[in-house]
């Protein structure tokens, strides 16, 4: 039967698997008839060729069809899939005996213009862009808006905005086609807090007690600084197990977490927790039975494991002491066997035995074949050369496998400073235990290792400027080689540094170098530096600069460091050889008794320090690091025949009056300069000569100068140094580690002989924020924040020093970009003019809280504020609050 060209309507309506067809105008077709397919007409506006679409159908002109069947509805399955379209409808067209023509009429679904949040900082909006992926003609279905309305109530919530709401709407675009823009209007509300954490059916532990073991979740309390009370829901849940692992340590084994429940309180404005507990019986270890072990005895796994029968039992111990997942180089009974190859090693603690409330365990062990390192390759260096990672790598190919040297070989490439410490990765690659072998790739990230210091402030009346160039991983052997200047030769881990500082008044000049491995078989630093600096006499009320008075120092150093192997591999000794050579120049300031003349210091330096901190040098989370030296010169009054007592006495002192006339001249006895007054009044009491002169008189210096330049023309001194410091972690993981670094320190300067008496250089001076523009006397100044810069010690400087410091880390970022983190502290120190004076109990003590940013191109830089609790040496208040800017500091 013919049927004339008119078009009948035909919806096909999926309901699950079956398809209902209506038609405006009813025409008789045999049901379940099979048709010939003859055309699909697409009808809609769409940005998809039409034939395209048929295809993405599964249709095909000439297909065999059955009207109403299987082949419609799998081609509207096959579109909605596609997630393209919102509405597909088929309908007939026409019928001619066994063909048909079908019209496909379909709506396709608006694309992605433009997203705009409301109720967030601007700053925020990229990262929710790139999380929920709105990038520009993605496709805006009820789907895509359900999923990120979800995505950003449930991140607010987890920030503790618990009654954050998502309000998303689409508009048309009408600048463009089928495109729509997005606005997501973000209500964060109330952050809101833990008002009180309660708990049911305790009663071996307090509810404080309970409350004390959740790490992360707090209630309020206005005393608690370091942690907030905000409900995080991922860190409340690890919480649950710890008050779990709280009762297991105390022996409680079938304690558990019957319920819990988050509600908001009465006013709505808080929330509260109340946790229900069941705590079972305490239990107790019984029997320990080793099976399977046959390189290591009972008795040594059972020192290892430190667990006796009788011990209260305690679940979280017994894991750890298994294989302790929070420590890589842990003393457990899985690292003893991974230490010494035995790569496939398996060790799990069994409960054979419960008798009333003792349990009795077996620790099963499968040992396996001794694993061998065998490739072992370094990935993502893209400057540094192969042969500076390799030289550091604890793994050999051939060698027994050992978990130790693994992570030892983490530490070693992330103390290089050249990588990102937190990104070191290394991957386990075909691993046979068949063979025994197993491949390790290190996969590394690298970061900026050179610095630039450019800076420039006006201080001590005019402008001073600072250029700093420091490359870390310096190639020398590339020096002549064109295509190495990438802006310059890099890629040896070679050190070099050069330092330019210059002012209306005085100029200094640094080059320094360092090979880490001189030779490149063995890890011996070899160390060098040259340095000129001058100065002309300034003076700071005219801001007048005088340069025919000047004064000039000259250093040069060379130094060899060693790595030791006893008593272990931490260990470095060093020595070094130094000569500074100061040039006076009619230089009369009080600095030193004489302004014409020369010093000479040539030192020899020796020390011994042993480093272990963790992989990471900007943020250490473990470990110490402590270093004592002794610095040294010639005993020259030994050889040289003088005797300094007597030159002492050679000369008389003598009084003049203000107006250069002499007065009188003071004899000496011993060495020892009487006090003026006390002479005047002894020798010219009742002659009138002490009522005429009264206080215009001076000490002539032109005698002392002579004697000085005598005895400090070769400086003779020795130093001796003490410092050490360690770092804990208190909670936390490995990126987010909450650290303590615990700090001593200490310094004396001596003397070969008394009567020649201290060096005017190499003293200490102690106050501030620890840094020195430029030394002219060889200083050492040390840090002791909450008081003025070298408060506290005397003019001349102190030859006694100790400090204590107690500080307190949080990371807030440990990126190679930049890696930041926040501190506050509590210190105290002193410093003497002599031994005898020296009292380690009585010292400045301060508190203060700070920042530090670390950027590969800049160094170290922070602020701290500080509060010092005692007065500067002359002052009766406390000192009170001081602001220190940190620079290029050590960490």
């Amino acid at each position: 039967m013919q049927i004339k060209s008119q078009k009948t309507l035909l919806l096909l309506i999926l309901l699950g698997s079956f398809f209902q067809f209506q038609a405006q105008d009813r025409i008789p077709f045999d049901q379940g008839k099979k048709y010939i397919l003859s055309n699909v007409k697409v009808n809609g506006k769409i940005s998809y060729n039409e034939q395209t679409v048929v295809t993405f159908a599964g249709l095909e002109k000439g297909q065999q069809i059955t009207v109403p069947g299987e082949e419609i509805s799998n081609a509207i399955k096959k579109l909605g899939k596609l997630g393209l379209f919102s509405d597909i409808d088929f309908y007939v067209n026409k019928i001619e005996n066994d063909s048909i023509w079908l019209d496909l009429d379909i709506v396709e679904l608006p694309k992605l213009n433009e997203v705009k949040f409301q109720g967030v900082k601007k700053s925020k909006t990229e990262a929710l862009i790139k999380d929920n992926a709105l990038t520009k003609g993605k496709i805006v279905n009820e789907n895509l808006i359900t999923t990120t309305k979800n995505y950003i109530e449930n991140k607010y919530k987890k920030d503790g905005y618990f009654n954050t709401k998502v309000f998303i709407k689409t508009i048309p675009d009408t600048t463009e086609g089928n495109q729509v823009k997005m606005l997501v209007n973000i209500d964060k509300g109330d952050k809101l807090k833990i008002s009180k954490i309660t708990f049911d059916g305790n009663e071996k532990f307090s509810d404080a007690k309970l409350r004390s073991a959740m790490k992360n979740t707090k209630q309020i309390n206005r005393f608690r600084v370091l942690k907030g009370s905000k409900f995080i829901k991922d860190k409340y849940k690890e919480d649950l197990t710890s008050i779990v692992d709280k009762y297991k340590e105390k022996g409680f084994r079938d304690a558990r977490v019957v319920s819990d429940s988050v509600f908001l309180n009465a006013k709505k404005s808080k929330l509260a927790i109340n946790i229900k507990v069941e705590e079972g019986k305490k239990y107790h270890f019984g029997d320990i039975k080793f099976l399977g072990n046959s390189v290591y005895s009972d008795q040594l796994l059972g020192r290892v494991l430190g667990i006796k029968k009788g011990d209260t039992y305690n679940g979280v111990l017994l894991e750890k002491r298994i294989a302790d997942k929070s420590k890589p180089d842990g003393e457990d009974i899985t690292n003893l066997y991974q230490n010494s190859g035995y790569l496939f090693s398996n060790v799990n603690a069994v409960e054979v035995k419960t008798a009333n409330d003792t349990i009795d365990f077996e620790i099963r062990i499968t040992e396996g074949p001794v694993a061998y390192f065998n490739n072992i390759t370094v990935v993502g260096n893209d400057k540094t050369n192969d042969r500076v990672i390799y030289r550091e790598l604890r793994t050999q190919p051939g060698q027994k496998y050992s978990k130790e040297d693994l992570v030892r070989t983490i530490r070693e490439i992330g103390q290089l400073g050249f990588f990102d410490p937190e990104a070191i990765d290394p991957k386990f690659k075909n691993v046979d235990p068949s063979a025994g072998t197993v491949d390790i790739e290190y996969n590394v990230v690298e970061k900026g290792s050179s610095q630039i210091e450019l800076q420039g402030g006006y201080g001590g009346g005019g402008f001073i400027g600072t250029l700093g160039l420091s490359f870390n991983n310096f190639s020398a052997r590339n020096l002549f080689k064109k295509d190495a200047y990438k802006p310059l030769p890099m890629g040896d881990g070679q050190k070099v540094a050069l330092r330019l500082q210059a002012s209306s008044f005085f100029q200094t000049y640094s080059l320094s170098f360092s090979e880490p491995w001189l030779g490149g078989k063995k890890p011996i630093q070899f160390s060098s530096s040259l340095s000129h600096s001058k100065q002309f006499l300034y003076s700071g009320n005219s801001s007048n600069v005088d340069r025919t008075k000047s004064f000039n120092i000259t250093s040069l150093s060379v130094g060899i460091a060693k790595r030791l192997t006893v008593p272990d591999d931490y260990f470095v000794f060093s020595s070094s050889v130094s000569f500074q050579y100061y040039d006076l120049n009619n230089y009369n300031t009080g600095l030193f008794t004489f302004g014409d003349g020369s010093s000479r210091n040539l030192a020899y330096t020796v020390g011994l320090s042993r480093n272990n901190k963790g992989v990471n040098p900007i943020y250490p989370t473990s470990g110490s690091e402590f270093s004592v030296s002794a610095k040294f010169t010639l005993p020259y009054s030994l050889f040289n025949g003088v005797n300094y007592g007597d030159l002492e006495n050679q000369e008389n002192y003598k009084l003049k009056y203000v107006d250069g006339s002499t007065l009188t001249t003071v004899p000496t006895s011993g060495g020892a300069i009487p006090a003026i007054d006390d002479y005047l009044q002894e020798t010219a009491a009742g002659s009138g000569i002490y009522q005429t002169v009264g206080s215009d008189y001076t000490l002539a210096t032109a005698d002392r100068a002579k004697v000085d330049q005598e005895k400090f023309s070769w400086l003779e001194y020795y130093k001796l140094k003490f410092k050490a410091d360690w770092y804990t972690r208190l909670a936390g993981t490995q990126s987010k580690a909450l650290v303590l670094k615990a700090l001593g320190e200490f310094g004396y300067l001596g003397a070969y002989n008394n009567g020649r008496g201290l060096v005017p250089f190499e003293r200490f001076f102690l106050g501030g924020d620890g840094l020195a523009n430029f030394s002219l006397d060889g200083r050492e100044v040390v840090q002791l924040r909450g008081y003025p810069n070298q408060s506290l010690s005397s003019q001349d400087g102190a030859t006694v020093y100790n400090k204590f410091s107690l500080e307190l880390r949080y990371p807030l970022t440990l990126k190679a970009a930049a890696s930041i983190y926040m501190l506050t502290f509590v210190e105290a120190g002193a410093s003497y003019n002599t031994f005898k004076e020296y009292n380690p109990f009585v010292l400045q003590r301060s508190a203060g809280f700070g920042l530090r940013v670390f950027m590969p191109a800049f160094g170290l830089l922070g602020i701290d504020f500080a509060h010092g609790f005692d007065p500067v040496p002359g002052f009766t208040k406390p000192n009170g609050w001081e602001t220190h800017f940190i620079i290029g500091q050590q960490f």
